[in-house]
Order: C-alpha cells, then structure tokens, then sequence
C-alpha cells in the first residue's frame, strides 16, 4: 500500500486525487504576483466555459468550503427585505435555511421526503401563495441521499415568475452535464473539492453578471462579500481581497486540465456512472439494497439501506473497510436507517470492484 495515499476517499468530497493534482501544490506562489493572479484568471474564465455560460456570467472564488460559498451568496443576494424560499429533500438544503435564519432573512422552507424530488407544481404552488418571496433556492444533488433533483424545470418557472434562483451545485457541477445558457440560474454554486476533483480550500459561484451587479452594498459581512470578491478579481486581474489558498488554487488548474483530458464533464460523469452501477450490482451480492429508486439516483454517491438486523454493525464495516484501504462516508445525516458510498474522485470501477470484493470480506452482520 502506498504510505501516502493509506486508502481510497469514497466520500462526496474531500475525495482521492490524482497524484499530479497533489504535486502542483508543491511550489509556493505569492497573491501579488501578477503570474498567480493569471492562474485564478484562466480557472474564472475555464469554470464559465463548463457550465456552457455566455458571457451574462462570471466566476467568483471564494476562500473557504463550499457552505462559505453558498453563505457568501445569500449574505450578498438577499436583503432585510428578501423573503427565501428553498426547495429542500436533505440536510443541505436546511442548511441553506439555518444560514438564512441567522442572518435574520426571512424565509420559507419547502420540505419534501428524502427519497422524493421537488416538483414544479409544488414550488409553483408555494410562489403564487406568498407574494413576499424573491428568491429561490435548491440543491442539484443532495448527498444526504445521493437524489438528484431536477433544477431546470423549477429554474425555468421560477425565472418566469420574476424571482432570482440559487443553485447549490456544490456535488454535481464538473461531474454531471449543467447548461446555463438559458439564464435560468443567477447564481450556482460548487466547490473545489467536489467533481473537479481539486483539493479542499475554496468554493466558487457562477453568476449572472447583472445579478451580481445589481448585489452592490447588500452583503452586511466583509469576509462574504460576494460582489467586493467579484469587484476585486474583474478589477485586479484575479487578485483575491484576502489571502488566498494559492497551493490550492494551482492543484485545481491541474485538476481542470485533468478533466479536459478525461473527455469533459460527459465522459466524468460516464466514468461515475460506472462506479455506481458496478458498486450496486456489487453491494447486491451481499443483501444490501440502495435507499433512491434507480431513476431518482445520481452518480455521485448511493445510500444503501442497513440491514434490518440487531447484529448490523456500522462501525465495524467502517473499520473493516478502512483496514483494507477504504474509507466511505462516516457521518449520518439521513432520516432513514441508511450508509452512504461515494464513487467520484480519482476512483474507476476497478475500485469499486475491489471495494465489494472487502465487503464481502467483513462480518458486519
């Protein structure tokens, strides 16, 4: 095993990375200068080009996790007299709530079960019944569950009902196709760490450039103020306010290069797609079922169901796995009795294949 990659992340980020990705962190480089700034200015003008952006949007980055990102652009969208209403299936998008809870915004939370997609007519429905709302905001891919949502056509009638549409894209963006050329999304947001498979440090936001305009004055924080970001990096050639990730912000250069060599997003997301496909046929052998019906799943991570037995333990699947050079996602934030395998990052089905051979390896029930 190699001493310096002791096992394989099978997370939804932070996530294993190509050997390459981590040797362009080796040379330090200083915000100042004028070739890093190039750097951040090739990576705005690259994550445009991915999400098939015209020229309406730019690209912010922002120190921090991906949650800094998504804080920053309801810190700078919203107002005292904005009213959110956000489309939630999972623990990221109440996290989106509790964000605009404590910054004193009001907002309305639209719940649907963790195995269910928002609908346009329900978030229609809640539109039209409250005149006060200004902004919607949802979740592309809820890794509570691994569901994906369907954005576009709840982007599309929300633009046609004159509100302003967050997109957390923070798992899917770079590893599912997104197409913003129809100007239904202001803002999207993702993160380094994420389908471009960079190391963690800091997120980013595709906006429209008007919105982001229009956002002048709004934000009452300094450190999240989205448009100041924006304002310095249009302005200063990609010159950061603040100190920046600089190591970083090179290995993500590399990662996006990396991505382009793979073939794009569409050839990432086949090689996610796999993995899923082979890890299911795989967790199948074994009795263990995913929680998502096939069609409401997304290729970015899969829960699968515990097994309905006293003798199911977690913990000494987690060891065992680890012990064999995997680590899968620890943390339980679903409602249902479920474990949760990620399968992006530098990981091919190969891996995935060597991955149940170790379940079926471990007595964990």
């Amino acid at each position: 095993m190699n001493l310096d990659n002791p096992y394989l992340l099978l997370t939804p980020g932070p996530l294993s990375t190509t050997q390459t990705v981590r040797q362009a962190m080796l040379r330090d480089w200083c915000t100042w200068d004028t070739d890093y700034n190039e750097i951040v200015q090739k990576i705005r003008a690259g994550l445009v080009a991915l999400g098939n952006a015209s020229q309406a949007y730019t690209a912010v980055l922002m120190q921090g996790s991906g949650s800094f990102s998504v804080e920053a652009v309801l810190w700078t969208a919203l107002t005292p007299e904005s009213h959110l209403l956000i489309v939630s299936n999972g623990a990221y998008g109440q996290r989106m709530a509790k964000m605009a809870g404590m910054m004193g915004v009001k907002s309305t939370l639209l719940h649907f079960p963790e195995n269910e997609r928002a609908t346009v007519e329900a978030v229609q429905k809640a539109i039209a019944s409250n005149n006060e709302i200004t902004h919607v905001g949802m979740v592309h891919c809820e890794t509570t569950t691994g569901i994906l949502n369907d954005y576009l056509p709840i982007a599309r009638m929300a633009k046609s009902m004159g509100k302003v549409v967050i997109l957390d894209a923070m798992s899917s963006f770079g590893g599912i196709p997104i197409d913003l050329s129809d100007g239904n999304v202001d803002f999207l947001i993702s993160s380094a760490n994420k389908c471009i498979q960079g190391v963690p440090g800091f997120g980013f936001v595709l906006a429209k450039r008007a919105a982001l305009e229009s956002c002048k004055g709004n934000s009452r924080s300094h450190s999240l103020d989205l448009y100041d970001q924006w304002h310095s990096m249009e302005t200063q050639s990609g010159k950061w306010r603040f100190t920046s990730p600089t190591h970083t912000v090179r290995a993500f250069l590399q990662a996006m290069h990396e991505l382009e060599e793979e073939g794009g997003v569409v050839a990432r997301n086949n090689r996610y797609r796999n993995n899923h496909r082979v890890l299911v046929e795989g967790m199948s052998q074994v009795g263990l079922k995913p929680f998502l019906a096939s069609d409401l799943q997304s290729p970015i991570i899969t829960a699968f169901l515990e097994p309905d037995s006293d003798l199911f333990n977690f913990k000494k699947l987690y060891d065992g796995l680890k012990q064999e050079g995997f680590v899968i996602y620890p943390g339980k934030v679903s409602q249902a009795p479920t474990f949760r395998i990620g399968h992006i990052g530098n990981v091919f089905p190969e891996d995935i294949e060597r991955l149940c051979a170790a379940v079926r390896k471990i007595k964990f029930w």
